[in-house]
């Protein structure tokens, strides 16, 4: 049995197509995508996923190792990857804006710490959310569901030089604006809560001026959010599992342009 040059080269271009957007998909999504996992783990878990799965991919292109259509294919694979990784990375962030917003209103605001899986300050509420959303989806699988979201990707996005389509990414952007939403109503009981709090301060102070409403509303609005926040964490379980349900079919219907 003879083994071409060209052969070779075809080989290593259709492991390295898959590599690339497992990796771009790896580099985005929560838990495996954070810092405090090592480029060198990461690195290790996409190379056996692609040697697992390449062999059993539909039919990929015939390119010479170093071409421009090589390059335009690799950069279609991180594309498609990173996309995928980022609708998950949106479930999070929908988190840390209740977190964030939550915080707010019931004076811990200024209270914040370093979110060690994205490198960035976000408020101590907001840290919670993450941990309590991290182990739940966890719990549940979801990092298994994801993943074969991903290998599925294959078989609906074949690997080629065609990337996203324009429906596909305006689908992205509009899931920002689901993101907003999404958090907005996770902190809306707390926000509705906390408002009536304040309000019945402020009957308070009209009806007795002389109480001291800042050393006496602060700790006690921060006690009412910490309850409230406290009671809510039974309702976080079904929300995260809505919120898959939203994310994965936008996934799903990701799509590449034809031709």
């Amino acid at each position: 049995m003879e083994i071409t040059d060209a052969q070779i080269a075809s080989w290593v271009t259709h492991y390295l197509w898959t590599l690339f957007r497992i990796l771009g998909f790896f580099a985005v999504v929560p838990i495996f995508g954070a810092q405090t996992v090592s480029m060198r783990i990461r690195l290790s878990l996409g190379l056996v996923c692609t040697i697992a799965l390449t062999p059993i991919l539909p039919p990929m292109p015939d390119v010479e190792g170093v071409s421009l259509t090589n390059f335009i294919i690799i950069f279609q694979q991180m594309a498609i990857g990173i996309a995928l990784g980022f609708l998950v990375l949106l479930m999070w962030q929908i988190f840390v804006i209740a977190g964030q917003t939550i915080a707010m209103q019931m004076g811990l605001g200024f209270a914040s710490m370093m979110d060690p899986s994205n490198g960035v300050t976000v408020a101590v509420l907001s840290q919670w959310y993450i941990v309590l959303v991290t182990l739940i989806f966890l719990g549940v699988d979801g990092h298994l569901v994801v993943f074969e979201v991903l290998v599925d990707s294959f078989y609906t996005m074949p690997i080629g030089v065609n990337g996203l389509t324009q429906g596909s990414l305006m689908e992205i952007v509009m899931m920002g604006s689901w993101m907003f939403a999404a958090g907005f109503l996770i902190a809306l009981p707390a926000i509705t809560a906390l408002l009536i709090v304040n309000l019945a301060f402020g009957v308070m102070t009209r009806s007795a001026p002389q109480l001291n409403i800042f050393a006496l509303g602060f700790p006690i609005t921060m006690l009412m959010g910490i309850f409230i926040v406290w009671a809510s964490f039974t309702g976080v379980f079904g929300v995260l599992t809505e919120l898959v349900l939203d994310v994965v079919p936008v996934m799903r219907r990701l799509e590449i342009t034809n031709g």
